[in-house]
């Protein structure tokens, strides 16, 4: 069955199956993406990239050079919150990677990819293959991962589910999201060591010897220059930090949109739209986000190199418009306000009310 429906200001729980039903229209996808290749969107973009690298390097090399001069100083706290930034932007290319963004040959995005993986510590053919899965089902309930976390729920059914602590936190959730956000980058750690140790990865070897590599040349660096207690707490600022950074750039572009049940068909085009929200803003959001804030575009051209997304938004949103089709963007502000508000009201049948007062004796 295919389901279209309009998208809420403030997202939506599910897909309404009572919603009127249309065959799949490919022809519609079909004109806008010739629109894109038209207008040279899908070309890849090396100099960009190129002025990509060498700006991380060299705010690694900020960051590697303050760690060093500092020496055992909690200034370093700093140096770490520093990293946390500089982590989230390698992360980013690791991802544009994954997508083939950067150049044609996936041996050369691949070879970028485990580079800026070892460099995180994340696992890169673990995260393209559970990305990959997410792109193709974003939003659906059995099958999107991003959507499947054992202390979150992103539906009433989800929520039904839950039970014990898991369901204790999800009654409050929207209370718990940022702060569950500060271990991202820990879930990030221990998934990546879980898949390359049970060889669910391409290439095991070469994963297992990269994450080794980055967990002693981290931990031996850290413990070397600081205090025991001054380490502690480096890690856990530049760990927290940067998953926080990383939670905070994908949790508007789908969490609180509409979801997708089993047995539910959608067509690419509204499929990748209507589960879909951007987020407004200008270079700055683009740096941050690192281009994910066009999420629309992104979902519907994966391959498109990142500086041609903001390029792209406005051939899409003239698109959407023009064939009725609902395209949500909002602020940044806004679209945490409206996933808090979805956590919120996904979570109000697991919160106890409390016991009416006995008045006066």
């Amino acid at each position: 069955m295919t389901t279209t429906l309009p998208v809420p200001a403030s997202g939506a729980d599910t897909i309404d199956e009572a919603a009127p039903t249309a065959p799949p229209r490919s022809g519609d996808f079909a004109e806008l993406s010739a629109a894109i290749k038209q207008a040279g969107l899908l070309r890849r973009r090396r100099g960009a990239y190129i002025a990509k690298f060498a700006l991380n390097t060299a705010l690694l090399a900020v960051a590697a050079t303050a760690f060093g001069l500092l020496g055992a100083s909690w200034w370093q706290l700093l140096t770490a919150a520093f990293l946390a930034v500089v982590s989230t932007q390698l992360a980013y290319i690791g991802h544009d990677a994954g997508h083939r963004q950067i150049f044609r040959s996936k041996r050369a995005n691949d070879v970028v990819g485990h580079l800026h993986g070892a460099l995180v510590g994340m696992s890169y053919g673990a995260w393209v293959t559970k990305h990959n899965e997410h792109h193709a089902h974003p939003n659906h309930e059995d099958v999107d991962p991003d959507i499947d976390i054992p202390v979150l729920a992103f539906s009433t059914a989800q929520a039904a589910t839950k039970t014990g602590l898991a369901a204790r936190v999800v009654a409050h959730q929207a209370l718990m999201f940022f702060p569950l956000l500060l271990l991202e980058g820990w879930n990030l750690h221990v998934a990546a060591a879980q898949s390359a140790g049970r060889g669910e990865v391409p290439a095991p070897r070469l994963e297992v010897g990269l994450l080794v590599a980055h967990v002693l040349g981290y931990l031996t660096a850290v413990f070397w220059v600081l205090s025991p207690l001054q380490a502690l707490a480096f890690i856990a600022v530049h760990q927290g930090l940067w998953g926080l950074s990383m939670g905070l750039a994908f949790a508007p572009n789908h969490k609180g949109m509409p979801m997708i049940t089993a047995g539910q068909r959608i067509d690419h085009l509204h499929k990748q739209v209507l589960t879909s929200r951007n987020v407004r803003g200008g270079r700055i959001t683009d740096y941050l986000l690192g281009g994910l804030n066009y999420q629309i575009e992104h979902h519907l051209f994966p391959r498109m190199p990142r500086p041609n997304l903001r390029r792209a938004q406005p051939v899409v949103r003239a698109y959407c418009d023009a064939h009725d089709l609902g395209y949500t963007q909002t602020g940044a502000i806004r679209s945490y306000a409206q996933v808090l508000a979805h956590l919120h009201e996904v979570g109000a049948a697991l919160r106890v009310p409390a016991p009416a007062s006995s008045g006066a004796h």
